[in-house]
């Protein structure tokens, strides 16, 4: 194990865990509310707000997938180290991470089960920048519309059609971090 993997966690673990939590519950109860993510920091290419939200919501029993150029040693070394989370294929994910290119088809993720809709992936998406402009979204935890960008619109509609199964989204730049759940309608429609 290199040193890189043993730095970048949180300095105050109970504190900036609670705070990182509580950023991410309020992100995926508000879609497109963009919201501050820090305090930890992985190899590149992932964000200071992915690490932190791995470190949040990540642990031993909770499987991670890492797509395309995140699957690196550095990040594998990192994740490990950190949460002791098992690094398993795309059909096996609890979380997935990587840009959207990496990522696809998404449709290699557990979706979850009649039985256990919450057996599903949430896919963390690495953008080059977040802004409460583009996609209109509409659903629960939005009053009339909010907008946020996204990489493409046809997935996530796709994705809401098959509510109560489905994947949540979170998309992390930098330090920010959005949440789009499998309930949010994306579009004019």
């Amino acid at each position: 194990m290199t040193n890189q993997a043993m730095i970048g966690g949180f300095q105050n673990a109970p504190h900036q865990s609670a705070q990182a939590f509580r950023s991410l519950m309020n992100a995926i109860a508000r879609p497109g509310t963009i919201e501050d993510l820090a305090g930890a920091s992985a190899p590149t290419p992932m964000s200071d707000a992915a690490a932190a939200l791995l470190l949040a919501l990540v642990d031993k029993d909770t499987p991670v997938h890492l797509a395309g150029s995140w699957d690196n040693a550095a990040n594998r070394e990192w994740i490990i180290f950190h949460t002791g989370a098992p690094i398993v294929g795309p059909e096996h994910a609890s979380f997935a991470v990587g840009d959207w290119e990496g990522l696809q088809p998404i449709s290699r993720f557990p979706v979850g089960t009649a039985e256990y809709p919450d057996r599903s992936a949430t896919l963390i998406v690495e953008m080059p920048n977040l802004q409460a402009s583009g996609s209109v979204l509409r659903g629960p935890g939005i009053k009339d519309v909010a907008h946020l960008s996204l990489p493409e619109e046809a997935a996530f509609q796709g994705n809401a059609q098959l509510f109560p199964l489905g994947l949540d989204f979170y998309f992390t730049a930098g330090s920010q971090v959005a949440a789009l759940p499998r309930t949010t309608k994306v579009g004019d429609r």
